[in-house]
């Protein structure tokens, strides 16, 4: 059974909006990088989907944006090719190297776990709420932000149950960030 992963940014209050806290930098953006390189399939609600085609689908000229700096590229061209998956009942065929998830998530994300692999990454904000919720997360990355944002969507916001979970490695950043990866923590 290969293991979901969820992954996220986060501010010191808990804020996961995608703007709150530091800017990326070349540091953290090869971490991502190597993050979503781990997982065979990324697995996305529609408004993360959007929101990271919007910003990292190469353009179909070939070339990446002007706006876009050296050290970037490595994250744009993993996630540009990385197998996609996107729960969604109102968005159509989604065409960026993705296939939309229709009916039941928790028994298709169930389904997918099944499948051989090194793991699935999921991010976003609702879909990793419900797949917490079911027990279907493997591995928790809170890359925490030196930052308190003070509004905004809050990490795991409405989780039915506590979920206690076991730090197994730490990374710090020259900015001030922290991933923090956890694993949840056997019943004693």
């Amino acid at each position: 059974m290969r293991p979901l992963r969820y992954a996220i940014n986060v501010t010191l209050d808990g804020c996961c909006h995608h703007e709150a806290g530091v800017a990326p930098d070349e540091e953290s953006m090869a971490f991502w990088a190597e993050e979503l390189g781990r997982a065979d399939a990324l697995i996305f609600g529609r408004v993360t989907y959007q929101m990271m085609e919007s910003a990292w689908r190469r353009p179909e000229s070939g070339a990446w944006p002007d706006w876009m700096v050296a050290w970037q590229t490595p994250f744009a061209e993993t996630i540009d090719r990385a197998k996609k998956y996107v729960v969604s009942s109102t968005l159509g065929g989604p065409d960026w190297n993705a296939e939309p998830v229709r009916g039941d998530v928790v028994d298709a994300v169930r389904g997918l776990k099944q499948e051989p692999g090194d793991g699935l990454f999921v991010g976003g904000v609702t879909l990793p709420l419900a797949l917490a919720d079911e027990g279907l997360i493997d591995e928790y990355v809170f890359v925490v932000q030196p930052f308190v944002a003070g509004h905004g969507p809050t990490l795991l916001a409405g989780l039915r149950e506590h979920l206690r979970l076991e730090l197994i490695d730490r990374r710090e950043f020259g900015s001030g960030v922290v991933a923090l990866r956890y694993v949840p923590a056997q019943s004693a």
